[in-house]
């Protein structure tokens, strides 16, 4: 239901140097949409902001207005949090820009920046930070919820390559949080999600990184589903941290690489990138594919940005999604057995089971470290990531996963990856944070004590 704002809009928008944005108004869809196709929202404000002040503005018309306040970053978070029907939206994606530093290797980037953007300005200079795996992503929300990507096993999360934060809080201030400033707030702003304010401008820890990496994927029939399994158990606790192991269950792409025959056809994919010697990601790729034989295969040198952009076509803008994940820390023959039982039973050819493989860097970092909702012992992420292209068929794909997952949790630590949960009811945002929950409830009392932010994973306040 669209709600109708009071008075005060001709003043919200002279106090403001970006857009604001009415039901009716031109650009005000376009605005309002959302990566998920499922979703269809009507927020009653959309407030395009250029800069933190008028995000003050903003938060103050919300405060005046009794409305509920979503932040919209890239828009991608598979929930919906960026917008609520009737609620003021703080859009930031006019807050695009990247500034690279290739002396000190820091970049610092506006809150509406996406993954594309970040990645072509610092493979300018032969430079990358730890992000996601589908380009269109929003920096914002990937990194606030911790933020895994190729790099992971090399550089640690997004989280771990946060330098400071500038945030807006709940009452109007601009703040920057680091190491040295409002330590609580820069603590939960790296794994607490969007709980505790606006972030308006990101700097990351920078790292040489390609601009060319190699890259080999195994397809494997879907059959093989378990010899693969074991395959990743068995090498993931020796990889070098140069090389990043991504294994995902997916029908295979109608790309010009693949046999015409085996277009759709399910299966598990291997996929091995590698960061340093080309020899190194040669012999353990050639390990791989002697231990179990791939259906086909694909290697390739190629731009560290081009990586980035691998699985942007299983992701399009538009597509319905419902997703859920665990965090296991092996693939044990029970947990295999699961897996292998009920994959299959997907009705969806783009729904994919996705295998985040840990260590290294990851490992490195201490559990208590940053508010990231995951052990750092863990060594695999589960992705439960169910797509359709029809809003209709996604019914069936959600109860189909929610059996997966409930079948799968034994075997699991009994938590998910935070910017993977499409429902936050319950105790679940609880279980997820674990032992960091009381502390980021104390922290949210101390930057937004009404609980302003609060359409999200929502950590509400002691």
């Amino acid at each position: 239901m669209t709600r109708t704002v009071g008075g005060g809009i001709d003043a919200l928008r002279a106090g403001t140097t970006g857009t604001v944005l009415l039901p009716g108004d031109e650009g005000y869809d376009s605005a309002r949409s959302l990566w998920n196709g499922e979703l269809d929202r009507h927020p009653a404000v959309i407030v395009r902001c250029a800069g933190p002040s008028d995000v003050v503005a903003a938060l103050a018309f919300a405060r005046e207005q009794d409305l509920g306040v979503t932040v919209r970053g890239g828009g991608h978070n598979t929930s919906g949090a960026a917008a609520v029907d009737g609620a003021l939206m703080i859009d930031l994606s006019l807050l695009r820009d990247v500034v690279v530093d290739p002396v000190r290797k820091l970049a610092m980037a506006g809150g509406g920046a996406t993954l594309a953007e970040l990645d072509a300005a610092t493979q300018e200079h032969g430079l990358a930070t730890t992000g996601g795996m589908i380009s269109h992503t929003g920096i914002g929300g990937l990194t606030l919820g911790g933020g895994m990507g190729w790099l992971t096993r090399r550089h640690g999360l997004a989280v771990d390559n946060l330098v400071s934060a500038e945030v807006v809080t709940a009452d109007g201030q601009i703040l920057r949080a680091s190491e040295s400033e409002h330590t609580d707030l820069f603590w939960a702003l790296r794994g607490g999600g969007g709980n505790f304010g606006v972030v308006t401008r990101f700097e990351y820890r920078l790292h040489e990184v390609g601009p060319l990496v190699q890259v080999g994927m195994l397809f494997f029939e879907l059959h093989q589903g378990a010899d693969v399994l074991r395959l990743t158990r068995e090498v993931l606790p020796d990889l070098p941290t140069d090389l990043a192991l991504y294994v995902v269950g997916v029908n295979a792409p109608p790309a010009p690489f693949v046999p015409p025959e085996y277009h759709f056809r399910p299966g598990f994919a291997m996929v091995l990138a590698g960061f340093g010697r080309a020899e190194q990601h040669a012999e353990h790729l050639d390990a791989l594919r002697s231990a179990v034989a791939p259906l086909f295969e694909l290697v390739t040198p190629m731009p560290y940005v081009a990586l980035q952009r691998m699985f942007d076509d299983g992701a399009a803008w538009g597509t319905c999604c419902y997703q859920k994940a665990l965090f296991v820390d092996d693939l044990t023959d029970d947990a295999i057995s699961v897996i292998t039982e009920h994959l299959p039973r997907k009705t969806s050819p783009m729904t994919m089971l996705e295998f985040y493989t840990f260590g290294g860097a990851y490992e490195a970092v201490d559990d208590d470290a940053t508010a990231f909702g995951g052990s750092r012992s863990a060594r695999i992420g589960v992705l439960f990531i169910g797509l359709t292209a029809d809003p209709e068929q996604l019914p069936a794909e959600r109860e189909w996963l929610r059996a997966f997952w409930d079948a799968l949790v034994p075997h699991s630590l009994g938590a998910g990856y935070v910017n993977s949960m499409t429902e936050y009811g319950g105790d679940r945002v609880r279980a997820l944070y674990g032992p960091k929950y009381a502390r980021l409830s104390r922290i949210k009392a101390v930057y937004d004590p009404t609980n302003v932010f609060r359409h999200n994973a929502n950590i509400p306040p002691i």
